[in-house]
Protein backbone atom coordinates (compact mmCIF):
# COMPACT_ATOMS: atom_id res chain seq x y z
CA UNK A 1 0.00 0.00 0.00
CA UNK A 2 0.98 3.00 -0.69
CA UNK A 3 -0.04 6.55 0.92
CA UNK A 4 -0.19 9.86 -0.93
CA UNK A 5 -1.23 13.11 0.89
CA UNK A 6 -3.01 16.19 -1.27
CA UNK A 7 -5.00 19.16 -0.41
CA UNK A 8 -8.83 17.99 -0.53
CA UNK A 9 -9.01 20.62 -4.03
CA UNK A 10 -6.43 18.47 -5.68
CA UNK A 11 -8.97 15.29 -5.72
CA UNK A 12 -9.02 14.21 -9.40
CA UNK A 13 -12.21 13.27 -11.25
CA UNK A 14 -11.26 9.55 -11.59
CA UNK A 15 -10.58 9.85 -7.41
CA UNK A 16 -13.52 11.71 -6.49
CA UNK A 17 -15.49 8.86 -8.90
CA UNK A 18 -13.55 5.89 -7.11
CA UNK A 19 -14.60 7.99 -3.72
CA UNK A 20 -18.40 7.49 -4.51
CA UNK A 21 -18.03 4.02 -5.42
CA UNK A 22 -16.61 2.92 -2.38
CA UNK A 23 -19.39 4.83 -0.08
CA UNK A 24 -21.70 3.45 -2.35
CA UNK A 25 -20.43 -0.25 -2.00
CA UNK A 26 -20.85 0.14 1.77
CA UNK A 27 -24.07 1.58 3.85
CA UNK A 28 -22.39 2.74 6.97
CA UNK A 29 -19.95 4.85 4.85
CA UNK A 30 -22.58 6.10 2.31
CA UNK A 31 -22.74 9.49 4.73
CA UNK A 32 -22.35 13.16 3.29
CA UNK A 33 -20.05 13.94 6.06
CA UNK A 34 -17.43 11.52 4.12
CA UNK A 35 -18.24 12.62 1.01
CA UNK A 36 -14.85 14.29 -1.09
CA UNK A 37 -17.39 17.13 -1.32
CA UNK A 38 -17.82 18.05 1.85
CA UNK A 39 -13.55 17.63 2.36
CA UNK A 40 -13.61 19.72 -0.93
CA UNK A 41 -15.86 22.75 0.58
CA UNK A 42 -13.99 22.79 4.04
CA UNK A 43 -10.60 22.40 2.37
CA UNK A 44 -11.84 26.01 0.78
CA UNK A 45 -10.98 27.82 3.99
CA UNK A 46 -9.13 25.50 6.74
CA UNK A 47 -5.67 25.39 4.56
CA UNK A 48 -4.83 22.70 6.96
CA UNK A 49 -7.27 19.97 5.29
CA UNK A 50 -5.44 17.19 3.66
CA UNK A 51 -6.99 13.84 2.34
CA UNK A 52 -4.88 10.64 2.39
CA UNK A 53 -4.96 8.37 -0.39
CA UNK A 54 -4.66 4.97 -0.13
CA UNK A 55 -3.57 2.71 -3.52
CA UNK A 56 -2.21 -0.35 -4.03
CA UNK A 57 -1.77 -2.16 -7.04
CA UNK A 58 -5.16 -2.03 -8.69
CA UNK A 59 -5.37 1.47 -7.90
CA UNK A 60 -7.22 3.87 -4.88
CA UNK A 61 -8.25 1.56 -1.89
CA UNK A 62 -9.12 4.37 0.79
CA UNK A 63 -9.36 7.90 1.47
CA UNK A 64 -8.78 9.31 4.59
CA UNK A 65 -9.72 13.18 5.24
CA UNK A 66 -8.54 14.88 8.40
CA UNK A 67 -6.68 18.56 9.73
CA UNK A 68 -3.35 18.67 10.78
CA UNK A 69 -2.59 20.17 13.68
CA UNK A 70 0.16 21.42 16.46
CA UNK A 71 2.90 19.05 16.94
CA UNK A 72 1.97 16.12 14.65
CA UNK A 73 -1.83 15.53 16.18
CA UNK A 74 -4.63 15.83 13.68
CA UNK A 75 -8.56 15.82 13.58
CA UNK A 76 -11.26 14.98 11.79
CA UNK A 77 -11.89 17.32 8.63
CA UNK A 78 -14.00 19.60 9.80
CA UNK A 79 -13.52 18.99 13.01
CA UNK A 80 -16.29 20.18 15.30
CA UNK A 81 -18.70 20.18 13.15
CA UNK A 82 -18.41 16.97 11.06
CA UNK A 83 -20.90 13.92 12.56
CA UNK A 84 -19.37 11.16 10.92
CA UNK A 85 -15.72 10.25 10.32
CA UNK A 86 -12.91 7.60 9.50
CA UNK A 87 -11.85 6.17 6.48
CA UNK A 88 -13.38 5.29 2.94
CA UNK A 89 -12.80 2.40 2.00
CA UNK A 90 -12.87 -0.74 -0.55
CA UNK A 91 -15.46 -3.54 0.97
CA UNK A 92 -12.73 -5.77 3.21
CA UNK A 93 -9.62 -3.35 3.37
CA UNK A 94 -7.76 -3.75 6.43
CA UNK A 95 -5.47 -1.55 7.21
CA UNK A 96 -2.64 -0.46 10.06
CA UNK A 97 -3.32 2.51 12.27
CA UNK A 98 0.24 3.31 12.78
CA UNK A 99 1.32 2.77 8.94
CA UNK A 100 -1.81 5.42 8.26
CA UNK A 101 -0.58 8.05 10.86
CA UNK A 102 2.66 7.55 9.61
CA UNK A 103 1.61 8.19 6.08
CA UNK A 104 -0.26 11.47 6.81
CA UNK A 105 2.59 12.66 8.57
CA UNK A 106 0.99 12.67 12.34
CA UNK A 107 1.31 10.65 15.25
CA UNK A 108 -1.87 11.22 17.08
CA UNK A 109 -5.63 11.25 15.21
CA UNK A 110 -8.60 12.74 17.80
CA UNK A 111 -12.45 11.92 16.58
CA UNK A 112 -15.58 12.14 18.22
CA UNK A 113 -17.64 10.86 15.79
CA UNK A 114 -16.16 7.53 14.16
CA UNK A 115 -18.64 5.28 12.24
CA UNK A 116 -19.51 2.01 12.81
CA UNK A 117 -17.10 -0.97 11.18
CA UNK A 118 -13.68 1.11 11.46
CA UNK A 119 -12.16 -2.30 12.75
CA UNK A 120 -8.69 -1.37 13.04
CA UNK A 121 -9.21 1.46 14.77
CA UNK A 122 -11.42 -0.63 17.66
CA UNK A 123 -8.84 -0.56 20.03
CA UNK A 124 -8.34 2.81 20.32
CA UNK A 125 -11.90 3.53 21.41
CA UNK A 126 -12.71 5.56 24.48
CA UNK A 127 -16.56 5.45 24.29
CA UNK A 128 -19.29 5.30 22.61
CA UNK A 129 -22.63 6.83 21.85
CA UNK A 130 -25.97 6.33 20.70
CA UNK A 131 -27.15 8.45 16.71
CA UNK A 132 -30.55 7.97 16.25
CA UNK A 133 -32.01 7.42 12.61
CA UNK A 134 -35.49 7.97 11.24
CA UNK A 135 -35.67 5.36 8.59
CA UNK A 136 -37.92 6.38 5.85
CA UNK A 137 -37.14 2.96 3.22
CA UNK A 138 -41.15 2.30 3.43
CA UNK A 139 -41.99 5.53 2.99
CA UNK A 140 -43.46 7.39 5.91
CA UNK A 141 -46.89 6.18 6.00
CA UNK A 142 -45.20 3.34 7.35
CA UNK A 143 -42.68 5.04 9.27
CA UNK A 144 -45.58 7.36 11.04
CA UNK A 145 -47.76 4.18 12.11
CA UNK A 146 -44.36 2.55 13.62
CA UNK A 147 -43.57 5.95 15.25
CA UNK A 148 -47.28 6.88 16.65
CA UNK A 149 -47.53 3.34 18.15
CA UNK A 150 -43.99 3.84 20.21
CA UNK A 151 -44.96 7.71 21.15
CA UNK A 152 -48.53 8.15 21.06
CA UNK A 153 -48.35 11.29 23.47
CA UNK A 154 -45.72 12.70 21.29
CA UNK A 155 -47.74 12.92 18.30
CA UNK A 156 -50.73 13.74 19.90
CA UNK A 157 -49.11 17.19 21.60
CA UNK A 158 -47.64 17.61 18.07
CA UNK A 159 -50.68 17.56 16.32
CA UNK A 160 -52.67 20.01 18.80
CA UNK A 161 -49.57 22.28 18.96
CA UNK A 162 -50.03 22.21 14.68
CA UNK A 163 -53.38 22.87 14.64
CA UNK A 164 -53.11 25.76 17.12
CA UNK A 165 -49.92 27.34 15.20
CA UNK A 166 -52.30 27.48 12.24
CA UNK A 167 -55.47 29.04 13.90
CA UNK A 168 -52.99 31.99 15.60
CA UNK A 169 -50.33 32.49 12.92
CA UNK A 170 -51.70 31.47 9.47
CA UNK A 171 -51.60 28.15 7.32
CA UNK A 172 -48.34 26.25 7.68
CA UNK A 173 -46.63 25.69 4.54
CA UNK A 174 -42.94 23.87 4.05
CA UNK A 175 -40.03 25.33 1.74
CA UNK A 176 -38.35 21.94 1.66
CA UNK A 177 -35.70 22.78 -0.61
CA UNK A 178 -35.55 26.33 -0.07
CA UNK A 179 -32.77 27.99 -2.49
CA UNK A 180 -33.13 31.86 -0.57
CA UNK A 181 -29.56 32.47 0.99
CA UNK A 182 -31.80 35.10 2.89
CA UNK A 183 -33.69 32.54 4.56
CA UNK A 184 -30.52 30.85 5.27
CA UNK A 185 -28.91 33.91 7.21
CA UNK A 186 -32.05 34.07 8.92
CA UNK A 187 -32.02 30.37 10.08
CA UNK A 188 -27.96 31.09 11.25
CA UNK A 189 -29.41 34.24 13.14
CA UNK A 190 -32.06 31.85 15.10
CA UNK A 191 -29.26 29.24 15.73
CA UNK A 192 -26.78 31.64 17.17
CA UNK A 193 -29.85 33.73 19.57
CA UNK A 194 -29.52 29.72 20.40
CA UNK A 195 -26.62 29.24 21.01
CA UNK A 196 -26.62 31.91 23.50
CA UNK A 197 -29.39 31.42 25.34
CA UNK A 198 -27.83 28.20 26.58
CA UNK A 199 -24.76 28.86 27.28
CA UNK A 200 -22.58 27.06 24.08
CA UNK A 201 -19.97 29.25 21.88
CA UNK A 202 -21.70 30.61 18.88
CA UNK A 203 -20.57 28.57 15.88
CA UNK A 204 -21.91 31.49 13.28
CA UNK A 205 -19.91 34.22 15.38
CA UNK A 206 -16.70 32.87 12.98
CA UNK A 207 -17.12 33.72 9.21
CA UNK A 208 -15.09 30.13 8.33
CA UNK A 209 -18.45 28.64 9.91
CA UNK A 210 -20.37 30.69 7.86
CA UNK A 211 -18.45 30.74 4.38
CA UNK A 212 -18.18 26.81 4.84
CA UNK A 213 -22.79 26.74 5.05
CA UNK A 214 -23.30 29.27 2.50
CA UNK A 215 -20.86 27.15 -0.08
CA UNK A 216 -22.63 24.17 1.00
CA UNK A 217 -25.72 24.95 0.43
CA UNK A 218 -24.55 26.13 -3.28
CA UNK A 219 -23.41 23.09 -3.81
CA UNK A 220 -25.59 21.16 -6.76
CA UNK A 221 -23.61 18.31 -8.34
CA UNK A 222 -24.12 14.54 -8.25
CA UNK A 223 -25.76 12.73 -5.26
CA UNK A 224 -24.09 15.27 -3.06
CA UNK A 225 -26.11 18.44 -2.09
CA UNK A 226 -26.85 21.12 0.73
CA UNK A 227 -30.65 21.23 1.95
CA UNK A 228 -32.24 24.37 3.33
CA UNK A 229 -35.98 23.64 4.25
CA UNK A 230 -38.30 26.55 5.74
CA UNK A 231 -41.20 26.48 7.64
CA UNK A 232 -43.86 29.35 7.25
CA UNK A 233 -46.69 30.35 9.36
CA UNK A 234 -49.27 32.84 7.56
CA UNK A 235 -45.94 33.56 4.84
CA UNK A 236 -43.85 34.12 8.15
CA UNK A 237 -41.09 31.95 8.25
CA UNK A 238 -41.24 30.36 11.67
CA UNK A 239 -38.60 27.43 12.28
CA UNK A 240 -35.93 25.82 9.71
CA UNK A 241 -33.40 23.15 9.08
CA UNK A 242 -29.83 23.36 6.98
CA UNK A 243 -28.12 19.91 6.71
CA UNK A 244 -26.49 18.10 3.90
CA UNK A 245 -27.62 15.10 2.05
CA UNK A 246 -25.99 12.22 -0.18
CA UNK A 247 -28.09 9.62 -2.16
CA UNK A 248 -30.96 8.59 0.46
CA UNK A 249 -28.99 10.10 3.36
CA UNK A 250 -29.79 13.53 5.12
CA UNK A 251 -27.58 14.06 7.96
CA UNK A 252 -29.22 16.74 10.63
CA UNK A 253 -26.78 19.97 11.31
CA UNK A 254 -28.42 23.40 11.75
CA UNK A 255 -31.95 23.00 13.43
CA UNK A 256 -33.34 26.54 14.27
CA UNK A 257 -36.75 28.59 15.35
CA UNK A 258 -37.98 32.01 15.63
CA UNK A 259 -38.17 32.00 19.50
CA UNK A 260 -41.48 34.07 19.15
CA UNK A 261 -43.22 30.96 18.19
CA UNK A 262 -41.68 28.61 20.69
CA UNK A 263 -44.82 27.70 22.45
CA UNK A 264 -46.12 26.26 19.31
CA UNK A 265 -42.79 23.81 19.06
CA UNK A 266 -42.32 24.98 15.10
CA UNK A 267 -38.81 23.35 15.08
CA UNK A 268 -40.85 19.86 15.92
CA UNK A 269 -43.37 20.58 13.34
CA UNK A 270 -40.74 21.81 10.75
CA UNK A 271 -38.85 18.67 11.28
CA UNK A 272 -41.83 15.95 10.96
CA UNK A 273 -43.27 17.88 7.85
CA UNK A 274 -39.57 17.30 5.72
CA UNK A 275 -39.94 14.24 6.71
CA UNK A 276 -42.77 13.90 5.74
CA UNK A 277 -42.18 15.67 1.96
CA UNK A 278 -38.19 14.81 2.09
CA UNK A 279 -39.14 11.32 0.31
CA UNK A 280 -39.58 13.46 -2.79
CA UNK A 281 -36.19 14.65 -3.51
CA UNK A 282 -35.14 10.60 -2.72
CA UNK A 283 -34.31 10.62 0.95
CA UNK A 284 -35.17 7.49 3.02
CA UNK A 285 -33.38 8.21 6.06
CA UNK A 286 -32.19 10.93 8.34
CA UNK A 287 -29.29 10.83 11.03
CA UNK A 288 -30.25 12.88 13.73
CA UNK A 289 -26.64 12.68 14.82
CA UNK A 290 -25.53 11.99 18.61
CA UNK A 291 -26.99 13.53 21.80
CA UNK A 292 -29.15 12.96 24.04
CA UNK A 293 -32.67 15.11 23.05
CA UNK A 294 -36.04 14.08 23.98
CA UNK A 295 -37.27 14.55 20.32
CA UNK A 296 -34.64 12.28 19.06
CA UNK A 297 -36.05 9.61 21.20
CA UNK A 298 -39.28 9.84 20.31
CA UNK A 299 -38.78 10.34 16.86
CA UNK A 300 -36.05 7.59 16.18
CA UNK A 301 -36.57 4.15 14.29
CA UNK A 302 -33.19 3.04 15.74
CA UNK A 303 -29.45 3.98 16.37
CA UNK A 304 -26.41 4.07 15.04
CA UNK A 305 -22.96 3.70 16.89
CA UNK A 306 -20.09 6.68 16.69
CA UNK A 307 -17.43 6.30 18.48
CA UNK A 308 -14.95 8.86 20.44
CA UNK A 309 -10.85 8.52 21.10
CA UNK A 310 -7.50 8.80 19.78
CA UNK A 311 -5.47 6.76 17.29
CA UNK A 312 -1.80 6.96 17.83
CA UNK A 313 0.90 5.45 16.99
CA UNK A 314 4.44 5.09 18.72
CA UNK A 315 6.07 7.80 19.99
CA UNK A 316 6.51 10.40 22.57
CA UNK A 317 4.78 13.01 20.91
CA UNK A 318 1.79 10.37 20.67
CA UNK A 319 1.54 9.63 24.38
CA UNK A 320 1.37 13.26 24.99
CA UNK A 321 -1.51 14.19 22.99
CA UNK A 322 -3.16 11.05 24.47
CA UNK A 323 -2.35 12.30 27.83
CA UNK A 324 -4.11 15.75 27.22
CA UNK A 325 -6.94 13.97 25.52
CA UNK A 326 -7.92 11.74 27.91
CA UNK A 327 -8.90 13.84 31.30
CA UNK A 328 -11.05 15.82 29.70
CA UNK A 329 -12.90 12.96 27.78
CA UNK A 330 -13.08 10.96 31.02
CA UNK A 331 -15.41 14.04 32.52
CA UNK A 332 -17.57 14.62 29.78
CA UNK A 333 -18.29 10.91 29.59
CA UNK A 334 -19.27 10.64 33.16
CA UNK A 335 -21.44 13.70 32.79
CA UNK A 336 -23.56 12.34 29.47
CA UNK A 337 -23.71 8.90 31.79
CA UNK A 338 -24.78 10.14 34.88
CA UNK A 339 -28.39 12.08 34.44
CA UNK A 340 -27.62 14.07 37.51
CA UNK A 341 -24.80 15.46 36.72
CA UNK A 342 -26.16 16.19 32.95
CA UNK A 343 -29.09 18.11 33.85
CA UNK A 344 -26.55 20.81 36.54
CA UNK A 345 -24.31 21.12 33.26
CA UNK A 346 -27.07 21.71 31.40
CA UNK A 347 -28.64 24.21 34.06
CA UNK A 348 -25.32 25.65 34.85
CA UNK A 349 -25.05 26.56 30.93
CA UNK A 350 -28.36 27.80 30.77
CA UNK A 351 -27.81 30.06 33.26
CA UNK A 352 -24.71 31.09 31.49
CA UNK A 353 -27.24 32.14 28.85
CA UNK A 354 -29.54 34.02 30.47
CA UNK A 355 -26.65 36.48 31.62
CA UNK A 356 -25.21 36.49 28.16
CA UNK A 357 -29.00 37.19 26.60
CA UNK A 358 -29.40 40.38 29.26
CA UNK A 359 -26.10 41.95 28.57
CA UNK A 360 -26.45 41.33 24.75
CA UNK A 361 -26.95 45.15 23.20
CA UNK A 362 -30.55 46.16 21.58
CA UNK A 363 -30.87 45.23 18.62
Amino acid sequence: MQISVVRPADLGRAEIDAWHAMQDQTESLANPFLCPEFAVVIGRSQPAARVAVLTDSTGPVGFFAFERGRLGAAAPIGAGLSDCQGLVHVPGFEWEPAELLKGCGISAWHFDHLVAGQQPFGRFQAATASSPVIDLTRGFGAYHDDSLARSPRFWRDLGRKTRKIEREAGALKLAVDAADVEDLRTLMSWKSDQYLRTGRSDRFDQPRIVQVVENLMAYRTGAFRGLLSILYAGGAPVAGHFGIAYGGVLAEWFPAYDTRYAKYSPGLIQLVRMTEEIGTLGIRSIDLGKGEMRYKEELKSYDLTVAEGTVTRPSALAALHWAAAAPPRWAVRRIRQHPGLYGAADRVLKGVGRIRVAMRPAR
